[in-house]
């Protein structure tokens, strides 16, 4: 493997529906994408080009090799790292509505126990209006960044709501983007991939737990392991997104959804 190999990039945002689509192109053949995102040019780049090439196992089946990483869309540094070993690649960005993904995106720290429950301490633009949550939906300086960079016909956008009224659509435009003839919908992956309504351990008995974990790993998934699973997970209770939040976090993104449109991205 070298840079060069590597042909396309799905860099986010995150909770948008980037791992369903990392799993339609994984359903191909042709394209190879590992698994875990690497996050090697916002998280992990001391590690080097070395360590990053060795995370990709291509077939002789292969015809496209890519990965996916959330979080090189809102981490200032990713762009130009990107460019300057890949200035090839493809890159594909999943956008959805600012305050749905950055709700989604707390719920999904509060089911971890990262965050707590005080909704409007990580989500109300008077208060947190520089925090993970708000920022990352904040599209217009990401795709600037990128922008200043790559020429505009290597990014693709797509949009997450898409998915749901037409995943056919969604993956065909990728794949056209990517030089790819059109390939139907895998059928494993149309509905949730991810499902926060699931039941979890909670944090704080996952963490007393933790160190039994490489113990019970032979038995995940069997009838004894998931029955006494099921005992202690329970499902989160998330917060509700209120009304009046919605509306600040609304015109909190104002200005960056109006930039969108002037560089040419509709939603």
């Amino acid at each position: 493997m070298q840079l060069p190999d590597i042909d396309f990039v799905i860099v986010g945002a995150a909770k948008s529906a980037t791992t369903w689509l990392q799993v339609q192109l994984q359903a191909d053949p042709a394209i190879h994408m590992p698994d875990p995102e690497l996050h090697y040019f916002s998280r992990e780049y001391e590690r080097g080009d070395a360590w990053y090439l060795s995370q990709f196992a291509p077939t002789p089946t292969t015809r496209l090799v890519g990965e996916k990483s959330n979080s090189y869309l809102d981490t200032p540094e990713a762009a130009a790292r990107l460019h300057a070993a890949l200035p090839h690649a493809r890159l594909v960005v999943m956008l959805r509505d600012p305050v749905q993904r950055a709700y989604s995106d707390y719920c999904m720290l509060l089911r971890r126990g990262e965050v707590g429950s005080d909704i409007e301490r990580y989500l109300d633009p008077r208060v947190a209006g520089s925090g993970r949550f708000l920022s990352t939906s904040r599209y217009a300086p990401h795709l600037n960044r990128l922008l200043e960079h790559y020429n505009r016909d290597a990014i693709h956008v797509a949009q997450y709501e898409d998915v749901a009224k037409d995943p056919q659509g969604v993956v065909d435009g990728v794949r056209d983007h990517l030089g790819l003839e059109p390939r139907a919908v895998a059928a494993k992956s149309q509905g949730r991939v991810k499902d926060k309504r699931s039941a979890v351990v909670p944090p704080g008995l996952r963490k007393f737990l933790g160190p039994l974990k490489p113990l019970v790993a032979p038995l995940r998934g069997s009838r004894t392991f998931e029955a006494a699973r099921s005992v202690i997970a329970k499902r989160p209770d998330y917060p509700t997104l209120s009304d009046d939040l919605r509306i600040r976090m609304t015109e909190h993104f104002r200005v960056s959804e109006a930039e969108l449109a002037r560089i040419g991205i509709t939603r």
